[in-house]
């Protein structure tokens, strides 16, 4: 349950962090992001490399790198204190990541009106290039995160040792 909860209310940090973002750079509702070379294109998600960062400043686009980073780093730190073993804690790890981004963008949706739709396209991710896509993209692959990262989080440990709930 505390991977559940801390994940949500991560994902409320996350989307505060956006919307303050948005509102002092003017976001407009979708991000135009021209001129970039393809590097990999899933047809789901696309794999970019931008001429021009999609944010004002380079300075700008290097915290944000680093936020994400922290994000990572938090939600594996998160992982390893709730599960004894490689596996619980690759399930944790997916539990958490999946509740962020989910509540992430309910409560981008509540607090600024955004997504418009599952279609509305989204930067996902800046590293370690720029992933682009449909926001229904992150909600798919989340949702199996969710459900698989349980399974591998519950299951047992076959060692014997005793099992750590989160």
């Amino acid at each position: 349950m505390s991977l559940i909860i801390f994940g949500t209310a991560f994902g409320f940090v996350e989307a505060a962090v956006v919307y303050y973002l948005r509102e002092l750079i003017k976001f407009n509702a979708n991000y135009a992001i021209s001129n970039y070379k393809v590097l990999l294109n899933l047809g789901f998600i696309t794999f970019v490399s931008p001429q021009h960062s999609i944010l004002p400043s380079g300075r700008l686009g290097d915290v944000e790198v680093t936020r994400e980073a922290a994000t990572i780093v938090m939600l594996a730190c998160i992982s390893f204190v709730t599960a004894r073993d490689w596996r619980s804690r690759l399930g944790a790890f997916m539990v958490s990541f999946a509740c962020w981004d989910l509540s992430y963008y309910l409560f981008l949706r509540i607090l600024d009106n955004w997504p418009g739709s599952f279609f509305t396209r989204d930067v996902f991710f800046l590293i370690p290039v720029t992933w682009i896509g449909p926001v229904i993209t992150p909600i798919v692959i989340c949702t199996a995160m969710l459900i698989l990262g349980v399974m591998l989080h519950l299951k047992p440990s076959t060692s014997g040792s005793a099992h750590r709930s989160g």
